[in-house]
Order: C-alpha cells, then sequence, then structure tokens
C-alpha cells in the first residue's frame, strides 16, 4: 500500500519528481526550462508553500498563482493542451508514490487550478467581445 502525503517533505519529494518529468515534457519543458527557467533549489520551497496551502490549509504561501502565470503567460501563451498535460504529469507522477486523502484532494485541486487558469488565460475576454 502507498502512503499518503501527510508532510511537507513528502510534498517536496514529489514536486521534485513531478518537475523531472516537467522538464522533459516535450509539449511543457520549454516553460520550465526556457519561458521562465526555473532553478529548482529555490522554487520547490515555494511552490511547496503554495502546495501545503491548498493540502494542509496553512498560510504560508504569499504570492498571487494567477499574476505569476499571467506573466509566462503574456512571454508565451499557456494554451489548455499545456494544462491538460500538466495535470496528466502532476497526477501520474502522483499516482506513483502516493495515495489517499491528501493526495486525492491534490489531484483535484490541480483539475480545478487548471480549469480556473485556462478561463482567465484564454477566454475572460470572449463574453466581453
Amino acid at each position: 500500500m502507498k502512503k499518503d502525503i501527510e508532510t511537507r517533505e513528502e510534498l517536496e519529494e514529489f514536486l521534485r519528481a513531478f518537475y523531472k518529468k516537467a522538464f522533459a515534457d516535450e509539449l511543457i519543458g520549454h516553460f520550465f526550462t526556457k519561458v521562465v527557467p526555473l532553478d529548482l533549489k529555490t522554487h520547490i520551497p515555494v511552490i511547496a508553500s503554495f502546495w501545503e496551502s491548498v493540502v494542509f490549509n496553512t498560510h504560508g504561501y504569499r504570492k498571487n498563482v494567477m499574476e505569476v502565470h499571467k506573466h509566462i503567460h503574456h512571454l508565451s501563451k499557456i494554451k489548455k493542451e499545456h494544462l491538460d498535460r500538466w495535470v496528466k504529469i502532476f497526477t501520474e507522477t502522483l499516482d506513483e508514490e502516493f495515495e489517499g486523502y491528501h493526495t486525492e484532494l491534490m489531484k483535484q485541486r490541480a483539475r480545478s487550478i487548471a480549469t480556473l487558469m485556462d478561463i482567465k488565460l484564454n477566454h475572460e475576454g470572449i463574453a466581453k467581445a
């Protein structure tokens, strides 16, 4: 039986595995390596704080996730297919090592975040046109 994600250390373990795959992915890797090259030594603690707030209801994350991604979208369009791939890699990576309440919550929230980002980045102005 696999374990659930219960600690920040487990979140960081998952995130390192996820980014290893995401960096190498043909469809979305360029966002992490070329558009806004990530230094995982500085990014992992930040993104772990985000997921810690989502999963464990802590309040350590202080940035605006949507603003960060609007900036990236301005540099290189983030399309629904990119968000779908992100969710797929995220979910598959979770499923490899973890299962349980927090794991399922992370997968559900990842899908919700991707849907919201697609709406905000790609469809928000359509209704006004």
